[in-house]
This record gives C-alpha cells, structure tokens and sequence, in this order.
C-alpha cells in the first residue's frame, strides 16, 4: 500500500470519491427517496424527506468507507485500483471521514421518531458486522438479506408510519437480500477465493451464484403475483403489471448481457441490473399496495 507525502487536491477528492462507493451509495439514495416518498404520500413532508434520506446515505457512506478501511491490507495485494492501495486517501484520513459520516448520520437522525433511530442503528450494525466479521463468510447473504428490508421500515418510521403489509418485507427482503449479496460478490468472487474468503458466492461458485441470484429474482416477483392472486395483499392491477413487465425486461437483459460465461467486466453490470430489479419489484410493491 503506498502512501503519498504530496498529494494533489484534484487526486484527494477523487479518491475521497471512489472510497465511498459512489455507484452503490447512490442506488441506496435511489431506494431510500423513493420509500420515504411513498411513507409522506400524498403530502410529502419534504423536511422529513430529506432526513431520511441525507441520514441513510450518511451511514451508507460510512459503512462503504470503513469496509475499504478495513480491507485495506487485501486490497494492496488483489485490488491495487482502490483508493487506499494506491495512496490517494490514507488510512487515517479514511478512519476521521468514516467516523465524520458516523457524526451526520445521528445529527440528522435526531429529529426523527425514536423507532427510526432504533432501525437505523441495527441497520448500521449488521453492515458493520458485515465488514469485520461476516463478509468473508457464508453469513454475509443473511446480513444482506436481514439488512434490505429495514431499508422501508426505517423510511416509514421516520416518517411516523406503521403500514400493517410492512410484514410481507421479511420473505420478500429475504429473496432479494441474498440475490443482492450474490450479485455484489461476484465481481471479486476469484479474489475472495484465493484470500481464504468463504463467501455465499464463492461456495457456489460462479455458474451457481448467477443461477441461484436470478431465481431468487423470479421468486420475489411470483411471491408478490400469489400474495396479489390469493387476495391476501391486493396490488393495483395496472402497477403490478407494470412492476412484473419491467422486471421481466431486467432479466432478459441481463440474460442477454451478462452470465457465468460472459467476460469477467460484465459481473458489476450484472449488480447494477439486479440492484436495480430490486428498486423496481420492492418499489413497485410499494406503491401498487398503498394506493
């Protein structure tokens, strides 16, 4: 790992950039706006809003710069691009931001109701338990999949909503958490291999992880159908079709693009399609059980 004594500021900032995982982060700012929207619709309280989601995406942020802070070792052997491998952030400089991102997450998380406090602080455990602990571990598809939906529940209690079908998020979090964890491990699968990592993904191996990723996909979508068919949670008609439409073309897309036996490159676009697929299944349950 190298450390720089003169540093441009151009070089700082980009590096300060990258350590935050800005892809990612911004799929979460993505998903989080979208569910304190839905939890202040028809009236969105826009001061409200803008807690939330400044306050998720500080801890995103955080969580995103101290899993770099503490991979920084691996990282100078396997992945030399990073920001700390390459010197344009150094570790101490990592560790203050880190923690400065800590600092305006519970600043702007104060005025909010104690029950959004409560999950997002759980939330903030399990993602740094992820990054010591359980990331190089099977575990690490469980993190994910308990982590997901507190996405929506925190959205709605800082939002001061209780919504009785918030209940469906555990088997439907569950499905998309672990596809998402797949997916966010593949890019690296062979690096966490020969670390001694023992990853979800790297247990299943390529083939099986993107095979396995995209059923779960499929079943997140056909669980919402049955709970709409069965009557038990009625969706409006016209946004489960269109939830179920888009989902479709995201997996044909990325059926067509990328796979176990596609270039390496096509992995990371194949966790930005299914972050995506996400956002629309969860997003699109959202609205059509709401309105």
């Amino acid at each position: 790992m190298r450390e720089r004594t003169k540093r441009p500021l151009k070089e700082r900032l980009r590096g300060f950039v990258q350590l935050c995982h800005p892809v990612p982060v911004l799929f979460h700012l993505l998903g989080v706006t979208i569910f304190a929207l839905l939890a202040t619709w028809p009236h969105p309280a826009w001061q409200v809003v803008l807690l939330i989601v400044g306050a998720h995406t500080a801890m995103q942020m955080a969580i995103a710069i101290f899993n770099d802070y503490y991979d920084r070792k691996r990282d100078a052997v396997g992945k030399p691009e990073k920001p700390l491998a390459r010197g344009l952030v150094t570790p101490r400089e990592a560790l203050v931001a880190g923690w400065l991102m800590l600092v305006l997450m519970l600043v702007l998380l104060f005025p909010l109701p104690p029950l959004a406090w409560l999950i997002s602080l759980l939330y903030l455990a399990l993602g740094m338990a992820y990054n010591l602990e359980l990331k190089s571990t099977p575990l690490s598809g469980i993190v994910f999949a308990l982590a997901l939906p507190l996405i929506p529940l925190y959205a709605f209690a800082g939002a001061g909503r209780s919504v009785p079908f918030l209940i469906w998020l555990v088997p439907i979090g569950f499905l998309l958490g672990v596809g998402l964890n797949l997916a966010n491990s593949l890019p690296d699968l062979e690096e966490d291999a020969a670390s001694g990592a023992r990853t979800l993904a790297v247990v299943l191996g390529v083939e099986r992880s993107f095979l396995v990723g995209n059923i779960l996909l499929i079943l997140s979508a056909l669980l919402i159908f049955l709970l709409h068919l069965t009557g038990i949670l009625t969706i409006q008609p016209l946004v489960l079709a269109t939830t179920l439409s888009l989902t479709a073309v995201l997996l044909v897309t990325m059926f067509v693009l990328t796979g176990a036996r596609k270039p390496r490159a096509t992995r990371t676009i194949y966790f930005y399609f299914v972050t995506l697929a996400c956002i629309v299944i969860a997003g699109g349950w959202f609205i059509g059980a709401l309105i």
